[in-house]
């Protein structure tokens, strides 16, 4: 199918909100975008965000989402853009090059950022119908920031289609590693074992039988969910918050609104022990992929956390016939429980022309090494070698 032709002039601007913009039209450039099914990438979601002040305030976190309109006032294209003042929750860390350019006596903050925030899952971000205006939306990105005063524009965990009108306006490539189960023509959990070597498929069935002794573990979606499961969960999110970066970023507002907006798409599983929730993990249902993105719990059990995020995902995807469920970032114990190594992609753009040049060496070096140690990891998986 050919690409659509863009309109002949456009007008872009940010917006410091994005109820400034028509959902309708926002979700229907995400679909023709290739986000058909990301839940992240919807208006809603991001909506989501700004109205329950997880981004905003003191966040770090400042929307000014880029928007393309042509002369009719038709949204012909669009950015989830925030200007950031500092590097929390974005996953892709570049905290040692503010460090060095600081160091020189540089500015490294603000900076632009077109990112889902504390959302470490691939997919589009240039959100256009065409080559042509995604281009336009990547020249943008270095005009905005010029205009803004920040030094930098980044674009994180973006998909393949993006890079090439991002490579054409001088962005560098960045690389990095996530783990992603893959559904193999599997109908069910035993299925899958099946593919694995002997060894690892008895270390699964009892690292499953030991976390789920004396549980009650559930699967809630829809109409299931309850008050008392959300307010359950948001405690199991706040202690995990609160180990791992001292504050979670989101608050119990930001998970109500999504159960109003999108409580179909939301799988929580659940444990319980005697009758006391002691864990849970919250995944998103997309066409055709679970999306694993935050766990807590208030009991210490052995493998609980890898039955609940893990193999309790696998066997949710091949139930719903899924092809295959994203678990979140960085993790290579994933690698022993049937998740494989995939690349993740960044594009960064410094004003500083010095400095854009030592970004792009470095990243340069970073991806050959990425796929070395991609091609490393391929070879620690559980499956039955060839």
């Amino acid at each position: 199918m050919p690409d659509p032709s863009p309109p002949q002039e456009l007008s872009l601007r940010l917006i410091g909100r994005i109820a400034d913009c028509d959902e309708t039209a926002w979700d229907g450039l995400a679909e023709h975008a290739g986000a058909r099914g990301n839940p992240f990438v919807r208006w809603g979601f991001l909506n989501a965000l700004e109205q329950s002040g997880c981004v905003g305030g003191q966040s770090g976190w400042y929307p000014a989402h880029l928007i393309a309109q042509d002369a009719n006032g038709h949204l012909c294209g669009a950015v989830p853009l925030y200007l950031k003042t500092n590097s929390q929750g974005e996953y892709v860390f570049d905290h040692a090059w503010a460090h060095a350019y600081e160091s020189a006596g540089g500015t490294y903050y603000p900076k632009l950022q077109a990112a889902i925030p504390f959302t470490p899952v691939p997919g589009p971000r240039l959100l256009a119908p065409n080559n042509e205006t995604r281009s336009i939306l990547a020249a943008s990105l270095k005009s905005a920031a010029i205009q803004h005063e920040a030094g930098s524009a980044h674009v994180t965990f973006m998909s393949q289609k993006d890079w090439p009108s991002l490579r054409k306006n001088g962005f560098c490539e960045r690389h990095d590693v996530q783990y992603h189960f893959h559904n193999k023509g599997y109908d069910t959990y035993e299925d899958f074992l099946t593919s694995l070597a002997s060894r690892k498929r008895k270390a699964l069935r009892k690292e499953r039988k030991r976390a789920q002794d004396g549980l009650r573990i559930v699967q809630l979606t829809g109409a299931d969910l309850k008050e008392e499961h959300w307010a359950a969960f948001f405690d199991f999110y706040q202690d995990t918050g609160r180990r791992k970066w001292g504050q979670p970023y989101l608050n119990f507002d930001f998970f109500s609104r999504l159960h109003d907006l999108m409580a179909d798409d939301i799988l929580l599983i659940m444990a319980e022990e005697n009758g006391q929730w002691i864990a849970g993990a919250l995944n998103f249902i997309g066409d055709d992929t679970l999306y694993g993105r935050y766990w807590g719990r208030t009991v210490e059990r052995l493998g609980l956390h890898f039955e609940l995020c893990y193999h309790q995902a696998i066997d949710a995807a091949l139930q719903r016939g899924l092809a295959r469920v994203e678990a979140g970032a960085q993790g290579q114990h994933k690698l022993a429980r049937g998740y494989e190594p995939v690349i993740t992609r960044s594009a960064h753009w410094f004003a500083d022309p010095g400095f854009h040049d030592a970004v792009a060496h470095y990243v340069d070096g970073e991806r050959h090494n990425i796929q070395r140690e991609v091609n490393a990891l391929a070879n620690l998986t559980p499956f039955k070698k060839e």
